[in-house]
């Protein structure tokens, strides 16, 4: 099966990539590294929330602000590579924009790692970075961006 394919017999869409709104690529290929640039919720050209989780925004509003956002870098992933010539997800960054003392960034970031995993398998397990920040592009609660190792 393809990674779309995979995808979505987990339930997910791969949406189309997003277009830059600045002075920059959506992802980069170096090698046999694809980095892509952070990618918010963004769904059909509205965010999924907005706001600062544990605040504004509850734990499974922003897990699935971190699905989206996943699903995001992938597309932006695709501008430069087939998805399907993923050997490994390298590594996942994922930015919580937090109120003052929540400390689950980890619980939300999760669902970005499961994401990966549901679409390549063990290929999809990776080293992870769960920030939490104060704030982050138009408001949204999550941002995500990738490094894969391609054929």
């Amino acid at each position: 099966m393809s990674v779309r394919e995979t995808l979505a017999a987990a339930g997910h869409t791969l949406p189309g990539p997003a277009v830059p709104v600045g002075a920059y690529l959506p992802a980069v290929r170096a090698g046999a590294l694809v980095f892509t640039s952070g990618q918010i919720p963004m769904r059909e050209g509205a965010l999924l929330a907005s706001g600062v989780v544990g605040e504004d925004v509850g734990e499974e509003a922003a897990r699935a602000c971190a699905v989206q956002s996943t699903l995001n870098a992938l597309a932006a992933a695709s501008t430069v590579c087939s998805l399907d010539d993923v050997v490994r997800v390298v590594k996942v960054v994922g930015y919580v924009a937090s109120a003052p003392g929540y400390t689950a960034q980890p619980r939300v970031i999760d669902a970005a790692s499961e994401t990966l995993v549901a679409a390549f398998g063990d290929a999809g397990r990776h080293a992870r970075e769960a920030v939490g920040v104060m704030c982050l592009p138009l408001g949204a609660p999550v941002e995500i961006s990738l490094v894969l190792e391609v054929r």
